[in-house]
């Protein structure tokens, strides 16, 4: 049944479906699991992917559908919901479907955005666990994290404090001599806590450590997130924690997690996060929650574990990109894919009346204040003009060798004639294009929207990426700068600059991917600057090294790794009713 969306928030709305969630053992029999794959958790369950991986590796896998966005306005164009809102809309039609979505970062549920659980009628069960911790893998990485800054400042205080000699006799452990200007790594935490951004630490006696400037970004833009996506299993994660750079040396070699001794014990945090949480659609479709969002400062897709599971036990398998195709789009076509050795079927391209108008000219969306009048009366021109924007997105997904479904998210308040105008210039720029109204009416809001996709995926794909392995990296960054987010070329900061000839220089460095930072308010650096502007060159300020994740990752103008909290934020609004437990307020 579909609940009354307009009238109830989304809370009640989980509130009321939870009644009817399947249980971990209803889940066993549902999926046709054995009884060891399943890892019952309270009313959730964790999947043993291996075992089911191992068990199936033999049945052929089903159609791969990806889903991204158009430029978002802040507040988000309903991924999420579409998502939830496609997997109900393809059971209805009666096929085999499931989908992998993200965890939800603490920061934006407590902050303007609220939790990424979609919404309505297309939501993710049970939204209180799902917004407030899960299974635990944010608060598992937020400690392995942090014990590597741990070793790390540790470390650096008693080689301060002793000789060479004495630090042997003392400790056992040889002198790595760290370069205090030279740290990547800083400390996270999974809020949006601006005062963080630049600390200082060991202020006191030298007892209390090695004072030095420091950093906190949110902890879902950790590497140790970002590992958690690519990897294949446990051993995978072991290593690959065992080699994060937390620094450089004085003479400019890199110190790792493995020279600090602190790589294991970090994977002894995160045993346990290797294996997607179960959750489910209102409409009880099945989805797996596997890593984080923030895919403007993080690699912000589903972990390819989920993934390759979903496409072993579904006929049809949903995962969701962060943010809109220029970022999570391209991290998913030549990072995730190229990972993983999978080629999607058919890429979904999210879009709202909402942020066409925005696009084409409509006034500023601000969080936490109500929208301006253009946004919920009709508007043509505005719609007709923020097109471009759509277009835009649509030939970076072409450029994959994908035709894309452009999927309207209905909103009530969007009319006919505008969802017209937006099918007719999708049609003519060659993608199929559908209205849904999966967050007003569930599943049977998404029929047509399932048609699309369905069709879409019976036909055959040319998918390619956009460069090759072998191309450097500011031939990658200028490539990706000028044919996916549409600039005439890219300028490197003289730090920056050297930093890459260095990386580009080490054959250490020469397979790792290149993972963009970059805001995802527009194609360009700048997040005020909307539509599809001309004439404009990309600013690269620095490049982190995620030596674990084999990441590359230049930064693009002055992009934050930890946002701010707003003056209007989530938390004043949820609650606790003492009797019952139970949680309110959350969105």
């Amino acid at each position: 049944m579909a609940y009354n969306a307009v009238k109830m928030a989304d809370w009640q709305i989980s509130e009321a479906a939870e009644k009817n969630m399947p249980t971990p053992d209803e889940w066993r029999e549902k999926l046709g699991l054995e009884k060891d794959e399943i890892l019952p958790m309270g009313r959730l369950a964790k999947l043993d992917f291996l075992k089911i991986i191992d068990r199936l590796q033999d049945k052929p896998d089903g159609k791969y559908i990806e889903v991204t966005a158009i430029t978002p306005t802040p507040l988000g164009e309903g991924k999420s919901t579409t998502s939830c809102g496609l997997m109900e809309g393809l059971g209805k039609r009666g096929v085999s479907v499931g989908g992998a979505l993200r965890q939800p970062s603490g920061g934006p549920t407590m902050n303007v955005k609220g939790t990424a659980a979609g919404g309505g009628n297309s939501l993710l069960i049970p939204m209180t666990e799902f917004s407030l911790g899960l299974t635990g893998d944010i608060n598992d990485i937020m400690n392995a994290h942090n014990l590597a800054m741990v070793a790390m400042t540790s470390r650096m205080q008693h080689e301060r404090n002793y000789n060479d000699e004495q630090l042997k006799r003392l400790t056992g452990m040889r002198r790595l001599d760290i370069d205090p200007t030279r740290v990547e790594l800083g400390w996270i935490m999974d809020f949006c806590a601006q005062t963080l951004r630049n600390i200082v630490i060991g202020l006191g006696g030298r007892m209390d450590g090695f004072t030095m400037q420091s950093k906190f970004g949110i902890a879902v833009g950790s590497e140790c997130m970002a590992i958690l996506a690519v990897i294949k299993d446990l051993a995978d994660l072991k290593q690959r924690l065992n080699a994060i750079t937390v620094a450089f040396d004085k003479s400019g070699n890199p110190v790792t997690t493995g020279d600090l001794e602190v790589g294991n014990a970090m994977t002894a945090f995160m045993r346990n996060t290797i294996n997607p949480t179960m959750m489910c659609t209102a409409e009880y479709n099945p989805c797996m929650v596997h890593a984080g969002p923030f895919a403007n400062i993080a690699v912000g897709q589903s972990s390819i574990i989920a993934d390759r599971v979903g496409l072993k036990l579904f006929d049809y398998h949903v995962t969701e990109s962060g943010f809109a195709a220029d970022i999570g789009f391209e991290k998913f076509w030549n990072v995730k894919c190229r990972f993983s050795g999978l080629k999607p079927h058919v890429s979904v391209l999210t879009t709202t009346i909402r942020a066409l108008k925005m696009h084409g000219g409509g006034p500023k969306v601000v969080p936490g204040i109500a929208l301006p009048d253009a946004y919920t009366k009709e508007n043509l021109e505005l719609v007709e003009k923020g097109c471009e924007n759509m277009v835009h997105h649509i030939n970076t997904i072409r450029k994959a060798g994908i035709n894309p479904v452009v999927c309207i998210n209905r909103f009530y308040t969007d009319t006919d004639a505008e969802c017209a105008v937006v099918r007719k210039i999708a049609e003519a720029a060659g993608a199929r294009c559908a209205e849904s109204k999966h967050w007003e009416l569930g599943g049977d809001g998404a029929l047509e929207f399932a048609d699309a996709v369905i069709d879409a995926c019976n036909e055959k794909n040319d998918f390619k990426f956009l460069y090759p392995l072998e191309m450097k990296l500011r031939d990658r960054v200028a490539m990706i700068a000028k044919e996916v987010y549409g600039a005439d070329g890219v300028s490197w900061s003289p730090e920056a600059e050297a930093k890459a000839k260095m990386l580009e220089n080490d054959p250490k460095y020469a397979d790792f991917a290149t993972m963009m930072v970059k805001t995802h308010l527009s194609l360009t650096h700048d997040p005020v600057i909307k539509g599809v502007p001309k004439g404009w060159t990309l600013p690269i300020r620095d490049v982190l090294i995620y030596s674990g994740a084999k990441f590359l990752c230049p930064c693009a103008g002055t992009i934050s790794l930890m946002p701010g909290t707003g003056s209007n934020p989530a938390f004043r609004r949820v609650d606790v009713d003492v009797e019952t437990g139970k949680v309110s307020g959350l969105f």
